[in-house]
């Protein structure tokens, strides 16, 4: 076995590897870039090497630095993980030629399955069925345009290379096919340097179902069963389950089978993902699905699969890549339980899904029988350079309905705080009727957005113990002092105080008035709601409310206090009254950067009449193209942007003025 390798790779998927290799005991070098100086996955490897600067570009994607690297540190192998250069032909030739060892397949089997259109073409010629749809390479945009016409709308834009939900748009009306394309393409070409799309059938009632395959260098090549995918959000996946619910034997069989052939057919050597769309309009049936694509690497949702097969992926990658067999034969390979994936990301849901920057000054994860992926930790940066994934939580029990209580349960036991998450839109997908029912589609979130992604709004229990804690009542008395020990007293009249709370679902008056020694009555308008504190410490409290002992659990900031209460995250906030914060945000007169990103197109000049909702700005940020649109109608007074500037998060791009404003 190898005693050193290098991880090209951040994050948790380095963190994650990392943890294998010690377990084997193979020493480990990792990379970093200036903003990585103080990762987790850095501080994990036996060793590590700086290779440039923030951007992926000059660092993470810079093939020289990193095999200059591997070099340097006398590493015997690369593991690239997924993203960045995991799927790159020409890295993988370059560590070869550099004497190393790519651990992964060979660069001739990544570039087969690297283009979609020609992966597409080999597949149909091995037996295995595609998806409908135009996969050849003609660009004009208006042939394109004939074409998805012909294969009937909706379509689905695609871009040949890459993945991730990168440079896809979804077309449902003639009129719109063009812009669609024109965006498709600008986001691949920034993504993968390739603007060339295809375009495919879009499935209405689709489920994204894939099989694990894993071949070894000895003409074996075994699938270690499937994952069901289908609840994505902008193609990018959220909560993966496996198996896949309602599946049969005879559609496993026909999709395992399915899935080795096209493997055989490009001799594949270690970890791979073949991705079908089941069409599940009349139920999963093994003659309705068609291949997507295959990724030529580990997934991100691979711990699932290790759960239900009982196996270590990555052991089974280096054991490959050092020209070992496969551990195991079909025949060996079996399924024992359920298990979850969910992916926690710095993300704004009710922004859809916006990727936010700031700093994880709060971070708790689950005890107990839950498996955490993670690259980070509190106090760690959420930056724009790379993707805003904090965690991976994982979860296995004996049946679906087990897990996913379990699932459930530890979402509401994780607190993160000092940056937005999506963190209660997971919990409510986790309990969401069709998906508990396992009957998941791809278009579920989508379908129930308005629930999903509304904003948590705190009910009485959680106003009276915020109001208490922004009166003042949950500080800690040190008791040495006699007047301390009295409480909150005074000497004519009851003790009570006036607040303000602050948070997503708006602004909530009351009054904490103190009732003796840590008793509080908190008045909203025509209620009130009678509060013990029974204990309290720096991050948490047990109080009594109608008869019932809950806990809560707080994390205090200078601008507010994040309150975790009964499986929800409240944030309330302070506002300073003299700087006009509210008046601005009621105003909508400003566009704002959400984060520091590229402008890449300016599509409005000054004097322009805007409506509410048209598309003024699209900007470059975190990998992905964001379209910020007008907040309401009005003129452009004042343009501050043009294409091609690099903006900071907040800053004013333009700004708008009523219509009928001189």
């Amino acid at each position: 076995m190898f005693s050193k390798i290098l991880i090209a790779n951040r994050g948790e998927i380095a963190c994650r590897v990392v943890r294998t290799a010690r377990r084997l005991g193979i020493r480990t070098v990792a990379v970093y870039s200036d903003a990585d100086r103080d990762a987790l996955h850095v501080a994990l490897a036996d060793e590590a090497v700086h290779i440039g600067p923030a951007a992926a570009s000059d660092s993470y994607l810079s093939k020289e630095r990193i095999i200059a690297a591997a070099q340097q540190s006398g590493a015997e192998a690369i593991h690239p993980g997924y993203g960045f250069l995991s799927e790159n032909a020409e890295f993988a030739e370059a560590v070869e030629a550099a004497g190393l060892v790519f651990i992964g397949p060979s660069p001739a089997s990544i570039r087969a399955m690297g283009l979609k259109d020609a992966a597409k073409a080999l597949m149909e010629r091995a037996g295995v069925p595609v998806v409908p749809g135009y996969h050849g390479d003609k660009q004009d945009a208006a042939f394109l345009a004939e074409g998805a016409a012909e294969i009937g709308f909706p379509v689905l834009i695609k871009a040949r290379a890459g993945g991730g939900g990168k440079g896809m748009r979804r077309v449902d009306r003639p009129e719109d096919f063009a812009s669609a394309l024109e965006a498709a393409r600008r986001e691949a070409k920034s993504a993968f340097g390739d603007d060339a799309v295809l375009i495919e059938k879009y499935l209405t009632q689709p489920r994204h179902i894939e099989i694990q395959v894993f071949g070894d260098s000895h003409g074996n090549v075994v699938h270690l069963f499937e994952r069901d995918c289908s609840l994505q959000r902008r193609h990018q996946k959220v909560i993966e389950e496996a198996p896949a619910p309602g599946m049969t034997e005879e559609m496993r069989s026909a999709m395992g089978e399915a899935a080795v052939r096209a493997a055989r057919a490009i001799d594949y050597r270690g970890a791979g993902t073949v991705e079908f769309i089941a069409d599940v309009s009349e139920g999963l049936s093994p003659d309705r699905f068609f291949f997507m694509e295959m990724n030529t690497r580990l997934q991100v949702e691979h711990p699932v699969t290790e759960a239900i097969a009982r196996v270590d992926l990555v052991e089974w990658q280096l054991q490959i890549a050092y020209g070992e067999p496969l551990p195991r034969t079909q025949a060996e390979l079996g399924i024992e339980g359920w298990a979850f994936e969910a992916r926690l990301y710095a993300e704004d849901p009710s922004r859809g899904f916006l990727p936010v920057t700031g700093t994880l000054s709060h971070l708790r994860f689950p005890d107990g029988d839950v498996r955490i992926d993670t690259g980070v930790r509190e106090g760690d940066s959420i930056t724009p350079h790379y993707d805003p994934l904090i965690a991976k939580l994982i979860v296995h029990a004996p049946t679906r309905q087990a897990a996913l209580a379990k699932l459930t349960r530890a979402l509401q036991d994780t607190q993160a705080a000092g940056t937005a998450s999506n963190l209660d839109f997971l919990v409510r997908l986790s309990q969401q009727p069709d998906f508990v029912a396992g009957c998941p589609d791809t278009g579920l979130i989508d379908r129930e957005a308005e629930t999903l992604t509304a904003a948590s709004i705190p009910d009485d229990i959680a106003l009276a113990i915020a109001a208490i804690f922004e009166g003042g009542g949950m500080a800690q008395s040190s008791g040495r002092e006699p007047w301390q020990a009295l409480g909150a007293w005074q000497l004519w009249g009851e003790a009570g105080r006036s607040v303000t709370l602050h948070h997503s679902g708006g602004r909530t008056n009351g009054r904490v008035a103190a009732k003796g020694q840590d008793r509080y009555s908190v008045q909203f308008d025509d209620r009130a709601v009678a509060v013990r504190i029974i204990s309290r410490n720096d991050d948490s409290c047990q109080v009594e409310i109608d008869g019932r002992q809950l806990r809560a659990d707080f994390f205090q900031m200078p601008h507010g206090v994040t309150l975790f209460f009964d499986g929800h995250t409240h944030r309330f906030h302070r506002t300073d009254p003299l700087d006009g914060a509210e008046e601005e945000a009621v105003g909508g007169d400003r566009l704002i950067a959400p984060m520091p990103g590229l402008i890449k197109i300016v599509r409005v000049q000054e004097g322009d009449v805007v409506a509410k909702g048209e598309a003024l700005i699209v900007m470059e940020a975190m990998k992905m193209e964001l379209t910020l649109t007008a907040t309401r109608d009005g003129v452009v007074e004042s343009l501050h942007v043009g294409e091609g500037d690099q903006t900071s998060e907040s800053a004013v791009l333009l700004s708008l003025r009523p219509e009928d404003a001189q």
